[in-house]
């Protein structure tokens, strides 16, 4: 009697991944099939990613030293420009060089929110994958055994390719980032900011970049994040759009179903499942993650609010910046440059928490500032965040004259 299973014989029970070993081999890196979104597996596989499977030496304790020199200095100037308090507190901020480790360490939490809820998201929807009827014809309960294993495979994938993917991002943002805020992310509340001076140290060595002023440059940029994100309305509006944005995803379930029933799979031939698993390693493919209407409508408040923080943050490091780093428009060209040249896989990541951070964002808020500088001068932009009420809509960060004429009623 032939075997039911289309990938052959085996004693795996209700195991999609039987038969086929690359998926096996990540189900279990990840918990196993079923188990849903393990944030300890993306923990595990982002420290794998960031360290690259290598232990990192400590940072030299007088970096530490130097950095605290530096921060102080940082607050003392965008405290002094943007009339906002630097730290939550009112205790100085407390910085510390750190390894890859320790940001994916002490980075979890600020993320972990935003990844649950979307895999909460891609769980609850009755239209996610493996969530099928028995009269669908991709669906579990279907009579041909290959699209009843495309129907379990896909409810069994996801939430195990969103744990990949969250740990993947979180491992290759450690590798990338300086601080803490090179994506404009509410962390947990406190006062303690973090540098990852040897990512510093490849970067400054790269563009020949004088180390002493990169090192103050990146204190400043993350000063002025830690002071509008620190702003408690500003903070909490943010936090929701993003909460918000990561639920509203309403998954595609016949994306991978359609992507690998074009490939004509045959269990007998290896090529066919090499280009099986090729297919799986596309996460827009696997997750298929799509914007829905609530996302489109929400999408340009989140941008909005994004572009003018970090059209903001510009404003005031190109204000302090200019006055106080001898080598500063050398280390701005290369800096504003390396961060909107992104590689698709953070594209990717940026695009599910629906912060991407285009040329054209920077721009856009960029032009907000400068617009409201021209009309109003510096006073008129200190009551940016003043309130929540202060906050501008899509259309008023295009019209800036609109956001002036607004708050002045």
């Amino acid at each position: 009697m032939p075997d039911p299973n289309p990938l052959g014989p085996g004693d795996g029970g209700d195991d999609p991944f039987r038969g086929i070993p690359f998926f096996g081999d990540l189900a279990r890196m990840l918990g196993g099939p079923g188990g849903g979104f393990r944030w300890d597996a993306v923990r595990h596989l982002a420290l794998q990613v960031a360290t690259e499977g290598r232990s990192e030496p400590n940072p030299d304790p007088l970096e530490r030293i130097q950095l605290e020199q530096l921060v102080r200095v940082a607050e003392l100037q965008v405290g002094a420009t943007t009339g906002l308090a630097t730290s939550t507190t009112g205790q100085p901020l407390a910085i510390e060089p750190v390894t890859r480790a320790t940001w994916v360490h002490q980075s979890a939490d600020a993320y972990r929110p935003l990844f649950e809820a979307l895999a909460a998201s891609i769980a609850a929807d009755p239209a996610a994958p493996g969530a099928t009827g028995p009269d669908d014809p991709f669906g579990a309960g279907a009579e041909d055994p290959m699209s009843a294993m495309l129907g379990s495979l896909m409810g069994a994938m996801a939430p195990m390719l969103l744990s990949m993917t969250a740990g993947s991002m979180l491992g290759h943002l450690a590798m990338r980032s300086f601080g803490q805020y090179d994506l404009p992310v509410p962390r947990p509340a406190g006062d303690r900011l973090m540098i990852v001076t040897a990512n510093l140290a490849t970067f400054g060595d790269a563009w020949s970049l004088p180390r002493d002023d990169l090192l103050l440059w990146v204190c400043l940029h993350e000063v002025a994040h830690h002071a509008v994100l620190g702003v408690a309305h500003v903070r909490a509006t943010l936090d929701a759009l993003l909460r918000e944005y990561a639920a509203g995803f309403s998954p595609d379930p016949r994306a991978l179903e359609d992507r690998l029933g074009s490939l004509s799979i045959d269990p007998g031939d290896p090529q066919s499942l090499i280009r099986a698993q090729e297919a799986i390693g596309d996460p827009e493919i696997l997750l298929g993650a799509i914007r829905s209407d609530a996302q489109r409508a929400l999408l340009p408040r989140l941008e909005a609010l994004v572009s003018v923080v970090v059209g903001y943050v510009d404003h005031v490091m190109d204000t302090v910046g200019e006055q106080l780093i001898a080598s500063y428009g050398m280390l701005t060209e290369a800096l504003r440059r390396r961060r909107v040249e992104t590689d698709p896989s953070d594209r990717f990541v940026e695009r599910l928490l629906g912060v991407e951070l285009t040329q054209a964002a920077y721009a856009r808020g960029e032009a907000f500032i400068t617009g409201v500088v021209e009309r109003a001068g510096a006073e008129g932009l200190e009551r940016l965040w003043a309130d929540e009420r202060s906050l501008p809509t899509p259309a008023e960060v295009d019209a800036p004259g609109l956001w002036l004429a607004r708050i002045d009623l």
